[in-house]
């Protein structure tokens, strides 16, 4: 609402300030023709030096000859009054606030039926950006067009007015808003995704045309703007499924028994209640230097059935391939203490 009042003040001033200018060039144009040719002799040195300013001076009077031709003067005000009358504002006010109940209540009901269900979650909360643009998009037309309904050739000047303006003040709220855009029509990820930009990873909580909001591990909101996300490189997690893939590492002596602990890793991840087992388990293997001592890190991969169980997931299976690592005595804790 603040931000319709500030463009309704702008283009109000906008007409206000044109109306002015003309004036005061009648006046300037009426003075300048007084002067006599005498006059003008004895001053030709100023008048040499000012060229660049009577060129500006020309051409602006050119343009407001143009814009005369388009809008008489006089009628400046009339047609504001006419455009911003006081019933038109009413009714723009109570569309506006009615649009937006319409549009928060659509959003509330799809965020509430995604959280009640995890296999249509991130599909239900990837509509609501969309709903917010478009809804946005079609009040602020409906507003403009039908409601207010200024002619043509007003709204034409007031756009370009406007338009040289807000593009010379505003250039990163722009930037921000196309990454937005683009963030929406290009989908490197979507609300729920789980992703990793620049240094911040977490569940993307929702985007907007300014800023994308995540989630982190540790239940920070963090925003960061569209047009720094078009800049960056995004690595995302799950790309629109409920699953996604979840890697717990460990490292071991080198002289442990690797095809039993393999067994053991592998069914550590098909007992918790958290995995995906609809795709593979893999366990891989690498000879490190580790705290200047020569080791085998082993990665256990697997998915998680919901991508909200991550770190539970991942703190499982580090749980339980440790117990019955030490169970079955293929390691011990003085070993796991010297190792990590």
């Amino acid at each position: 609402m603040k931000r319709f009042l500030y463009i309704v003040l702008i283009i109000f001033i906008t007409l206000l300030s044109t109306n002015a200018q003309s004036d005061s060039l009648n006046i300037s144009a009426s003075t300048t023709t007084v002067s006599t040719e005498k006059t003008i002799q004895d001053s030709s040195t100023i008048l040499n030096s000012a060229k660049p300013q009577e060129a500006q001076s020309d051409t602006a009077s050119s343009a407001l000859k143009d814009l005369q031709s388009i809008i008489p003067e006089g009628e400046v005000k009339q047609k504001l009054t006419d455009i911003f009358s006081l019933g038109k504002i009413i009714w723009a006010v109570i569309f506006f606030l009615f649009s937006f109940y319409v549009i928060k209540l659509i959003t509330t009901i799809l965020d509430k039926l995604s959280e009640k269900s995890a296999k249509y979650r991130i599909g239900l909360k990837g509509l609501i950006p969309i709903i917010r643009i478009l809804g946005w998009t079609l009040v602020i037309t409906i507003m403009i067009i039908v409601i207010f309904a200024p002619p043509i050739e007003s709204l034409v000047v007031v756009t370009g007015s406007l338009g040289i303006a807000i593009g010379f003040a505003s250039q990163d709220i722009i930037k921000n808003i196309f990454g937005g855009i683009m963030t929406l029509f290009d989908r490197p990820f979507q609300v729920g995704d789980k992703v990793e930009i620049g240094d911040y990873y977490g569940e993307v909580k929702s985007i907007g045309l300014r800023s994308t909001r995540i989630v982190t591990p540790d239940d920070s909101v963090v925003s960061i703007p569209n047009g720094d996300i078009m800049s960056k490189a995004v690595s995302n997690s799950n790309t629109g499924e409920a699953n996604c893939q979840v890697v717990a590492e460990f490292y071991l002596p080198s002289n442990i028994d690797l095809e039993k602990v393999r067994g053991i890793a592998i069914r550590s991840a098909q007992v918790s209640k958290y995995a995906y087992l609809n795709k593979p388990i893999a366990v891989i293997f690498k000879n490190e230097i580790h705290l200047n001592r020569s080791v085998i890190k082993m990665r256990l991969k697997a998915y998680v059935l919901d991508i909200r169980y991550e770190f539970a997931f991942m703190s499982e299976m580090t749980q339980i391939t440790l117990r019955e690592l030490i169970k079955q005595k293929l390691v011990n804790q003085q070993e796991l203490s010297g190792i990590s």
